[in-house]
């Protein structure tokens, strides 16, 4: 165990070396130091799974029930500066000494069970939430779902997001076999809803396997956009003269009629008002998320690491007026769809400052110039050491009126955030 005086960067580097893996499947040994620490919570469980959208969803309910005044717990994952962020109590992240508390209890329950870094996390995360009574918890699906640490909690509401294309190594290499690991977050008898609108026919037939009732956008739910409000229709009835999110995108109307869908779903438990969504939505915060920082050029930071998830970058920018040109910072994982991301972007980007990014998994900024090539791309391109290094190229480059994208990766956008907050401690 981290000595009595260690701080949290200590239990973090112990917990990484728990497990020989990063990621091990399964939920024996997650199940087992649940029980050891009596973990059955009494409080509500809204989990989120999907390959897209968890965090939106995340943050919107987060939102919409603090400002309804419950005491909310959410964990998501991973985080982009602090782990702190991946745990959050009334809206504001965990303190360093209630983090290491839960992992001191967590690690005292498990004795000889060996726990990966997420699924220690996970265990700490509930057990935190329960000593702080929160009135409801949301949890984000790390990978997957049917095996995942989060799994091991049975959800009062399972919403999933999307599915597509993805983690293929552990979840399998098609959108059915990725949508039956996904749903395997429904219980019986207990709503879920289905966000994405074309579902792969096994999360239909494992909701009716499992007797989940089941909710489908544009079925049991859905909504209509109009240019400075949206309308919300659902089982319970519609919702007129609802803000557009503060998340920029179209598509996050989408993912707030979900999260209205599962409030919905618990009307009985978690009520809420008109008000309470009105202000949840506009208030609702979510980094790196097509997020656009002040100033100019434009910045635009997306953790965008999968094809689906770079058309929606693409439309974005597409949605987004630009008179100038389009300078992308752009790094990914070495086990992601580095072809499908580059292919849904390269229409949009004018100059490629490509870099590596550090860890074993990361690929190098030679290797990102070969794809980027093999898809066309023969000039434009700059390749650096560090993903600090592209985004001072693609600064020193970028004229008022052009714009940066930053994408492909956490690692990317987490590497640009450490940057400009450098820069303006150095000033």
């Amino acid at each position: 165990m981290p000595a009595a005086n260690a701080n949290l960067a200590d239990w973090l580097s112990h917990i990484e070396r728990v497990h020989p893996r990063t990621i091990e499947m399964g939920l024996a040994r997650v199940a087992a130091v649940r029980d050891a620490l009596h973990l059955a919570p009494h409080f509500p469980i809204i989990t989120v799974g999907g390959t897209n959208g968890k965090g939106s969803a995340c943050a919107m309910l987060e939102a919409i029930l603090h400002q309804a005044g419950y005491k909310v717990g959410c964990y998501t994952s991973p985080h982009l500066m602090r782990y702190n962020e991946r745990v959050r109590i009334a809206r504001a992240e965990a303190l360093d000494g209630a983090l290491m508390g839960a992992l001191d209890a967590v690690e005292r329950a498990r004795r000889e069970i060996a726990l990966t870094y997420f699924e220690f996390s996970t265990l700490a995360a509930v057990w935190l939430f329960m000593q702080e009574r929160v009135d409801v918890a949301v949890l984000e699906v790390g990978l997957g779902g049917r095996l995942d640490a989060v799994n091991a909690f049975d959800a009062d509401c399972a919403m999933l997001m999307s599915v597509d294309l993805d983690h293929m190594d552990y979840l399998g290499d098609t959108r059915e076999a990725i949508g039956f690991e996904k749903a395997g977050i429904f219980r019986p008898k207990q709503p879920a809803i289905c966000a994405d609108g074309n579902p792969p026919l096994s999360v239909l037939k494992h909701a009716a396997d499992v007797g989940t009732e089941l909710l489908r956008l544009n079925v049991d739910f859905g909504f209509e956009a109009q240019l400075q409000q949206w309308r919300y229709w659902g089982r319970h009835g519609e919702r007129h003269g609802l803000p557009h999110p503060a998340l920029r995108g179209a598509y996050q109307i989408a993912n707030a009629a979900a999260s209205l869908a599962a409030l919905d779903s618990l009307r009985d438990r978690l009520p809420v008002s008109a008000n309470d969504i009105r202000t949840g939505l506009l208030t609702t915060e979510n980094p790196g998320r097509f997020q656009v920082l002040p100033g100019r050029p434009a910045v635009i930071l997306d953790v965008a690491h999968n094809p689906a998830a770079a058309r929606a970058l693409a439309g974005n920018l597409t949605g987004m007026r630009c008179t100038g040109r389009t300078y992308a910072v752009f790094s990914m994982l070495n086990d992601k769809d580095i072809a499908g991301v580059i292919d849904a972007m390269r229409a949009h980007v004018d100059e490629w400052c490509v870099s590596r990014i550090e860890g074993p998994r990361g690929s190098d900024a030679a290797a990102l110039r070969e794809e980027l090539t093999r898809a066309g791309v023969f000039e434009a391109i700059s390749t650096h050491g560090s993903v600090a290094a592209a985004y001072a190229q693609a600064c020193d480059r970028a004229a008022e009126n052009d714009r940066i994208v930053v994408f492909g990766s956490f690692y990317t956008v987490a590497a640009v955030m450490a940057a400009r907050e450098l820069t303006r401690g150095e000033r």
